[in-house]
């Protein structure tokens, strides 16, 4: 995912955009509300990550601002207000998520795995298509060149996921919190099992493979 990290922190700021990095995101960092504000605007992000106390324009407002103008991008607020009337103005001024200062990188990158899988932030086509690979979400529908192709529930949840960011890799964390919704390291192979499972139905009974491993980061549907 895209990220816009909002955070005039001199430390929490470049920590939480270098995790966000090593999850395989593509993550920018802005230390001032007007800056932040700005960039929300002229940019398309998945996720924002916005510090309340800021320089310029301080959380609150530049939240409100960007619900006024329509921008829609998932929210979430990261504050030491810890208050239940500051979680609720929060929530009030259009962020979709509120996370207390200190709080854990796990925890953080564990949500923002959960604004991706609302039904909002995804792409709501009802086929999604690489190259020969068709999958139909409304029939529960998969073919290649013609060809259905039978896959076990996980299986098809793991597919849908990788066609929706297709070109994009995803990391092994990221595929366990968004298919098996577990937002820790289990130490098992699940993940490498699966991948092999459906590379078994989907590439190798054809001319080409769609299915990619980028080594030392994860996996990705060819664009």
């Amino acid at each position: 995912m895209k990220i816009l990290v909002i955070e005039d922190d001199a430390t929490t700021g470049p920590y939480v955009q270098a995790g966000l990095r090593e999850e395989g995101h593509s993550a920018d960092l802005v230390t001032d509300g007007r800056e932040g504000l700005l960039q929300a605007t002229a940019a398309d992000y998945d996720v924002l990550i916005i510090d309340r106390m800021l320089p310029g324009l301080d959380g609150l407002s530049l939240i409100k601002t960007l619900r006024g103008a329509g921008v829609r991008t998932p929210a979430i607020m990261l504050t030491a207000l810890s208050g239940v009337n500051d979680r609720i103005d929060g929530l009030e001024a259009g962020a979709d998520d509120y996370l207390v200062k200190p709080f854990a990188f796990g925890e953080l990158a564990a949500r923002v795995a959960a604004l991706a899988r609302r039904p909002g932030l995804q792409e709501q086509e009802t086929v999604l298509r690489a190259g020969d690979l068709e999958m139909d979400l409304v029939r529960r529908k998969v073919t290649r060149a013609g060809q259905e192709i039978e896959l076990l529930p996980r299986e098809f949840r793991l597919l849908e996921h990788l066609l929706r960011r297709k070109g994009r890799v995803q990391t092994r964390t990221m595929l366990l919190e968004a298919v098996w919704d577990i937002s820790f390291d289990p130490q098992t192979n699940v993940v490498e099992t699966h991948i092999s499972r459906l590379r078994a139905k989907v590439d190798k009974p054809f001319d080409s493979e769609l299915i990619e491993t980028v080594r030392g980061a994860g996996y990705r549907i060819a664009g």
